[in-house]
């Protein structure tokens, strides 16, 4: 629509301005709107309209841009390429809105899951499943945008078709140079899928123990009980042997073992075992054993057996278990802490020797 003395570009470029204008104009209207209807609703509610103000905005800049496009006074040429890049930011905008939906909905599906109560076993499998499959559908949403992208310029499709035509080759060296990157992408779905291990399950890994800290899509990462890190692959924990603690329940059984003399007295030593281990706000009220598990030569073995909520709160009640009942034998049977007996005899007194008769006439 060109005007009378005016430049093509200059009206292209004020149109294109007045339709950014009101577009954003007609955002903030909008967006006021949802604000009063939404307002007595839960904060969540609330959130997810703040989540979705960008893709917002960019759909209406993209509509607005094009309708100053098709109306402006640009050669086809130039109008074309505008057109097609609107087209591109289209497919962008696609894409953004399909990860904003799943993150919402990865959020709303969390809600009912709490991390903070002793018992989050049912929690942690589904933020582990949440988190994995999130991850890996980001991956293939962000693939699918920029290879559908990308297909529409046209140079580049005609590259891809060419490499299709060229035969296998070129999809087996690219294949080959993805095959790490497809690889940890299906065993964190299978991890997913199969949970042989979720996060803060307790693990024991290459001879050390610690909580699987993170799991992302290529590595986990395992907090040990020193606040080291371990990093390992995904696939190590499909084709590697390994410990889970807390595979069907975070509460975990420990045991303190303690080695006495034959004198100890074992059923008071159990009572106290029962005494200490009841007034301590670790237990969780579930298993509480003292047996004799093993007989030596020199010492018995007594093996208490207790239970916790975590694994933490099993370490520190195995610790007090342990230095309690230690107190109790050194204050009251001191006498059956391990010892070595040796005994020692005085030699036998030999007869004395008849003296030649030579020496007695000596005499």
């Amino acid at each position: 629509m060109p005007i009378p003395g005016l430049p093509d570009w200059s009206v292209s470029i004020a149109l294109l301005a007045v339709a950014l204008a009101v577009a954003l104009f007609a955002y903030e209207l909008l967006v006021r709107g949802v604000r009063r209807a939404t307002r007595a609703r839960s904060p969540f509610t609330r959130s997810l309209i703040v989540r979705t103000r960008g893709p917002g905005r960019l759909a209406l800049i993209i509509l607005a841009a094009s309708w100053a496009v098709h109306v402006s006074p640009l050669r086809d040429r130039l109008a074309a390429v505008v057109q097609h890049a609107l087209l591109a930011a289209g497919i962008v905008l696609v894409g953004w809105v399909v990860l904003t939906a799943m993150d919402i909905a990865l959020a709303l599906h969390l809600r009912k899951y709490r991390l903070d109560v002793a018992d989050n076993l049912l929690a942690r499998k589904h933020l582990t499943q949440a988190r994995i499959l999130r991850r890996a559908a980001s991956v293939l949403v962000i693939l699918i945008t920029a290879g559908v992208a990308l297909m529409t310029v046209p140079t580049v499709r005609q590259i891809g078709v060419s490499l299709l035509a060229a035969g296998g080759a070129a999809g087996i060296i690219v294949g080959l140079a993805l095959q790490p990157i497809l690889s940890n992408m299906m065993a964190g779905v299978q991890i997913a899928l199969t949970q042989p291990i979720r996060l803060d399950d307790a693990v024991l890994v290459e001879n050390e123990f610690g909580n699987v800290e993170e799991i992302n899509s290529a590595f986990v990462v395992v907090r040990l009980w020193d606040l080291r890190r371990m990093v390992l692959p995904l696939k190590y924990f499909l084709e590697k042997p390994f410990q889970n603690w807390t595979r069907e329940s975070a509460n975990l059984l420990g045991s303190v073992m303690l080695y006495v003399d034959y004198h100890a007295p074992v059923e008071a030593l159990r009572a106290k075992f029962m005494e200490i281990v009841g007034a301590l706000p670790l237990w969780d009220h579930k298993v509480a054993v003292l047996q004799v598990t093993d007989a030596r030569e020199r010492v018995i073995e007594l093996r208490c057996l207790v239970s916790a909520r975590n694994s933490g709160q099993l370490w520190d009640l195995r610790c007090q278990v342990r230095e309690k009942l230690i107190a109790y034998l050194q204050a009251e049977f001191p006498e059956t802490l391990p010892r070595d007996r040796f005994e020692v005899a005085a030699p036998a007194l030999s007869a004395p020797q008849e003296r030649p008769r030579s020496q007695e006439r000596a005499q």
